[in-house]
């Protein structure tokens, strides 16, 4: 299949997307600006789609100035620390005028889904990203190269660097040795070429059983690097693959393919994280051996290591996150208290604030922790600006207005509004919220002392505040039920001064509440959630990540919202004003059903304290 490159335009759809954030430097482009500067790659062509050299000696110059790649295997969810490496791959062709691959590792037939691929593809769009040189694209697939593949391991047979081993398993990693000692030559090492070809061709005729044998690279058995002491480059696995059904039962290694992928498709600089760095030595070899014998074009791709994500409070590890799901721990992938890229986009985080994030925490080579508290401060910059306000009474009680009648009028609604943008961005215009007051409002039950403490200014006996968009009221006192517990707050209406009304700061105070009316205020479902793990590191040092679960993650409350909350577009963000910011989760607003809200991130930082 033919996949048009146009760098430019993606570049340019990229650049939309892109948080406003000033770039640093990095070791990364310290490379690539060096790359660029003496002309590293500028001899590579391009045929407008992967393969090998006789296929891009017949294209054109490659436009791109740079080829990087994302490569996961769709065996999974992508996590936090996918987007940072997204961020990079995808930021580093952006910014130097070059193109992005988006390619599925699917080498691992038993372990992924079309499910896995959908959800990648739907989660790079998301975060702003397009690939392969153009928005309507593609992905390239590992599985597509495997002819390829084939060839090339045939041909490191013919050359005498690769023999077919049928030792066990057990026998292999006892004869590999260990760092202080030389690996063991396999019996099977000094076969023929015709011998070696035969058994590989009777592998992939399905003539032998999974694990019966594996193919080898001949490298040296004495390396001190173990990966280099002849690694298995072809198993046998009869199991139906997602994308090219049965026709084959030989997959190549992870490390074997990984590198010839990279070539075909004329990547630069192949970026991965430093638990790859010990295959380097690997990568190198076999890019020489294959260029060497003019199967892939040169100059060969080369790999680079950046140091992974640590995010406190978090896991990253596939395998874990799926015991979370499968044991009922979380309600699914898209759990806002995940850290996937679903996850976090169903609690609120916007692209803008995860690329913020990625630009923020740099890219190393040294191991270090990010506190948590770095991702939600970018979520919060991003919605100060951006996020409509709104009135949330989340722990109500009903504050009676006792002269309203007298004052007002008998059933008189007063309307009042605010700006949804109190500070709206340069050239936008802030809409105008509009909702209601009334003899009867819900407020805060905090905002209500019957025996103040030192130094409160909310509503007590003989306080005045105002009620925020609309009058200063006079608390007169509060009743009860039989166990004590306050059932009404009860104040007097000061005349004249609604808010934006001449006179109204005639009377002053010292605090302004929030609140929503009785009469126009709508009931909603709001999910208060805090973080998943009470351990700022819960499964380092082989801890048992499940023991560190906060029992407490998750808080269900029903709040009343004012009118313009009523229905909200699933994924809208919200700053519930003095509460926080949240996002309304994604559920179908039927007659009679409440709005949904998440807690996205609250006001101020709260992590550690």
């Amino acid at each position: 299949m033919s996949h048009p490159s146009h760098p430019a335009s993606t570049a340019a759809a990229n650049s939309a997307a892109a948080p406003d954030t000033t770039k640093s430097s990095n070791f990364l482009r310290q490379i690539i600006e060096s790359d660029l500067e003496k002309g590293t790659y500028a001899s590579r062509r391009w045929a407008g789609s992967p393969g090998d050299a006789a296929h891009h000696a017949q294209g054109e110059p490659d436009p791109a100035k740079i080829r990087t790649r994302f490569p996961p295997e769709p065996n999974g969810y992508l996590h936090v620390g996918h987007a940072k490496s997204i961020c990079i791959n995808f930021g580093l062709a952006r910014d130097y005028n070059g193109v992005c691959h988006l390619r599925f590792d699917d080498t691992n037939p038993e372990k992924e889904d079309i499910e896995y691929v959908n959800s990648i593809v739907d989660a790079i769009k998301w975060l702003g990203f397009d690939w392969n040189g153009a928005p309507d694209a593609a992905p390239y697939q590992a599985s597509d190269y495997f002819d390829f593949m084939y060839r090339a391991a045939e041909y490191l047979i013919e050359a005498g660097l690769a023999y077919v081993d049928e030792q066990t398993p057990d026998q292999m990693r006892a004869n590999r040795g260990d760092f202080g000692k030389p690996g063991v030559d396999s019996p099977f090492r000094n076969r023929t070429t015709a011998e070696n070809l035969a058994r590989f061709r009777e592998m992939r005729d399905g003539k032998y059983e999974d694990g019966a044998m594996v193919l080898r690279a001949k490298i040296d058995m004495a390396s001190p690097n173990i990966n280099m002491r002849d690694p298995a480059i072809y198993r046998i696995k009869h199991a139906e693959h997602h994308n090219t059904g049965n026709k084959w039962c030989i997959y190549p290694m992870y490390t074997f393919a990984h590198p010839i992928e990279d070539a075909l498709e004329q990547i630069t600089h192949s970026i991965c994280t430093l638990e790859f760095e010990d295959q380097r030595p690997f990568y190198d070899w076999l890019m020489d051996r294959l260029c060497e014998g003019g199967l892939l074009a040169a100059p060969a791709p080369h790999q680079y290591e950046f140091a992974r994500l640590n995010l406190t409070y978090v896991i990253t590890s596939k395998r874990k996150l799926a015991a979370l799901v499968n044991e009922k721990k979380v309600n699914g992938w898209d759990d806002p208290r995940m850290p996937t890229i679903v996850g976090l986009r169903r609690r609120g985080y916007t692209p803008a604030a995860i690329q913020a994030f990625a630009e923020r925490i740099g890219v190393t080579k040294s191991d270090s922790w990010i506190d948590y508290s770095t991702l939600e401060g970018c979520l919060r910059e991003d919605l100060e600006l951006k996020a409509h306000r709104g009135f949330a009474v989340l722990n109500p009680v009903k504050l009676v207005l006792t002269n309203w009648d007298e004052v007002m009028g008998a059933g008189h609604l007063e309307p009042c509004t605010q700006p949804a943008l109190p500070h709206p961005p340069e050239g936008v215009e802030s809409p105008t919220r509009h909702f209601t007051i009334g003899k009867e409002v819900w407020i805060e039950r905090e905002d209500f002392e019957e025996v103040p403490p030192k130094g409160y200014k909310r509503l007590f006996p003989g306080n005045k505040v105002r009620l925020k968009g609309g009058y200063v009221i006079e608390c007169t006192g509060c009743t009860k039920d039989a166990d004590g517990k306050i059932t009404e707050v009860h104040a007097t209406v000061v005349p004249d001064t609604k808010s934006g009304t001449p006179g109204s700061d005639s009377v002053k105070v010292k605090a302004a509440i929030t609140w929503v009316g009785v009469a126009d205020g709508v009931n909603a479902e709001v999910r208060m959630y805090d973080r998943l793990f009470l351990d700022a590191q819960p499964d380092a040092g082989g801890k048992d990540y499940l023991e560190s679960l906060n029992p407490n993650s998750l808080k269900v409350i029903t709040a009343i919202v004012e009118p313009s909350l009523a229905n909200a577009a699933a994924g809208q963000n919200f700053q519930f004003e003095r509460h926080g910011y949240f996002v309304a989760d994604r559920v179908d607003h039927v007659t009679g059903a409440k709005p949904v809200f998440n807690l996205a991130v609250g006001l101020r930082d709260s992590w550690g304290k």
